[in-house]
């Protein structure tokens, strides 16, 4: 099974679920339920997450949270192996108890995060448990409404705050928000995902990208990955190179020259942006080997690395390429 990608940094939202092992109740009690939260909210004080929003439904759960350290695959990690050690011994079992990886969609909060909270409190009503979120005990709307004692680890205010900025008059139109939704028509954000797990304005998926997927190599292991990664054609990037170093496209593509950073840096932004493979950077660069293009990479992500002024005069050109 290829690896899901995550892109996780400080003050990162994300809308998680986990389902039950070939569709297996992951609670069958009261008291399953109660430990799962008593799990979640002691990875919040762990591992420095905020919960906004959590339904435990009977073979899945829904959590919006938010990460104040670049932690998330450690932090519900921890949360699913707790519990699954609880609920396998409780119920002498053994073998998985959750569906393969987690998932998780990076979700940009000023944009989604209230159409997120909406659709996950809705899920009760849409399953046929409840008529009203309200009467459904295993959410969070009920305490962010205020019908229940809320908990102290649950982040209601910022939610709230969307909504007005007095609470009594924010909790009135969030259950109109909710409420007044018709389930039947109501859409999943998540239907709206740019390569698989981003929930965003145009303007975020392209931050997304150029800060945490341009340099990524990992497609093999990731293949959403390549479906991310800026794609630039290769002569743009070379012709943006020629006027950066004022060179002709000749001197690029010429082989044998030492010293030729304008080639070094072209071969390293055709890797890093254009998608193609190795083989092909390599026969556009004069038949050198996709080896070499490798080295000739490494070779030059070194020099960026101890070289300040070198290495802004690289983010620099990438910016122009990317945004040209």
């Amino acid at each position: 099974m290829a690896r899901p990608l995550r892109v996780e940094y400080p003050g990162a939202f994300y809308h998680v679920i986990n389902r039950g092992n070939a569709g297996e109740n992951l609670f069958k009690g009261i008291r399953d339920r109660e430990k799962f939260l008593e799990y979640l909210e002691t990875a919040i004080e762990r591992f420095s997450l905020k919960i906004y929003t959590y339904c435990l439904m009977t073979n899945h759960f829904h959590v919006l949270l938010e990460t104040r350290l670049p932690n998330l695959s450690q932090a519900i990690q921890w949360v699913n192996v707790s519990y699954a050690g609880y609920f396998n011994r409780k119920y002498q079992r053994n073998g998985h108890l959750f569906q393969g990886r987690f998932k998780s969609i990076l979700v940009d909060a000023d944009e989604y995060l209230k159409q997120l909270s909406r659709y996950i409190h809705l899920n009760p009503v849409r399953a046929n448990l409840v008529e009203h979120p309200d009467e459904y005990k295993w959410s969070s709307y009920s305490t962010i409404t205020g019908k229940t004692k809320e908990p102290a680890w649950l982040e209601s205010a910022w939610l709230l705050s969307q909504f007005g900025t007095k609470r009594k008059l924010a909790i009135t139109n969030y259950k109109k928000f909710v409420e007044e939704a018709n389930t039947k028509d109501l859409k999943n954000p998540a239907k709206n995902l740019s390569g698989g797990f981003i929930l965003g304005s145009p303007d975020f998926v392209i931050w997304i990208k150029e800060t945490f997927l341009s340099t990524r190599s990992d497609e093999n292991e990731i293949p959403q990955l390549r479906e991310l990664k800026p794609r630039i054609n290769i002569d743009q990037i070379v012709e943006a190179v020629c006027r950066e170093f004022n060179c002709e496209i000749e001197t690029i593509l010429q082989k044998g020259r030492k010293r030729n950073v304008a080639r070094d840096v072209a071969i390293y932004l055709v890797r890093m942006l254009s998608g193609e493979k190795g083989k092909n950077i390599g026969e556009y660069f004069g038949n050198i080997s996709g080896a070499a293009v490798t080295r000739r990479y490494n070779c030059l992500e070194k020099k960026i690395e101890n070289n300040k002024r070198f290495r802004n005069r690289i983010q620099r050109l990438k910016h122009k390429i990317v945004n040209n």
